[in-house]
């Protein structure tokens, strides 16, 4: 949960049961992980096209990983 904290109002990527990956902002989540997301996208695999979602609330059974997006500047601190 501390992760889920530190990535409110940030980017994060969520892999789906679906094999589906979503983008979005996370705006806020509750104790059964449903998320609420903002600015989501569908990313492109090699069957389907990317897809601009909007708003959208994700039910929390259909998450199977959650990942912050990672930032610029920390990679650029990382390989230095």
């Amino acid at each position: 949960m501390d992760l889920l904290n530190r990535s409110l109002n940030k980017s994060v990527i969520l892999k789906l049961r679906s094999k589906r990956e979503i983008r979005g902002i996370l705006r806020s989540y509750d104790p059964h992980l449903n998320l609420f997301l903002e600015d989501a996208e569908l990313l492109p695999t090699e069957e389907e096209q990317g897809e601009e979602l909007g708003t959208i609330i994700l039910r929390g059974d259909n998450v199977v990983l959650i990942s912050p997006v990672p930032t610029r500047g920390k990679e650029e601190q990382q390989s230095q």
